[in-house]
């Protein structure tokens, strides 16, 4: 059973998102991340951009395959995890801590209550792997 954080909001895309504030921290899921295989780059976008809920910010490169990501909320980026251009193996070992990628400024918090919860989510990957 994948590791699935009670203090996080989840997509369908298997990204998460931590708000604090008007900030939400993002990354892709433990789930995500067993399904890709072993990460090798990740590639994100810079501070400043802005983008739509369900939006494609960037991609991450597994020995499987390449896979975008996209943002579960709409905002404006205000910090990249520069550290996964080094490690990008931390997608792996860590994907709810040093594996997040990008920090976002809200646009619109009711966005993160449409996400889905810790069991929503376990329901939903229980389902698509049966």
């Amino acid at each position: 059973m994948a590791n699935v954080p009670e203090d996080l909001q989840y997509s369908k895309d298997h990204e998460w998102i931590r708000v604090e504030g008007d900030v939400g921290t993002i990354g892709i899921t433990d789930h995500a991340q067993h399904s890709l295989g072993d990460v090798v780059y990740v590639e994100l976008p810079k501070a400043g951009e802005t983008f739509a809920a369900h939006e494609v910010f960037g991609s991450v490169e597994s020995v499987k395959a390449v896979s975008e990501i996209f943002t579960p909320v709409g905002g404006e980026i205000v910090e990249v995890n520069e550290s996964l251009q080094d490690e990008p193996e931390k997608v792996n070992t860590d994907p709810y801590g040093e594996g997040w990628m990008i920090r976002v400024r809200l646009s619109d918090k009711g966005e993160v209550d449409a996400l889905l919860n810790t069991f929503e989510y376990e329901d939903f990957t229980k389902a698509e792997t049966e």
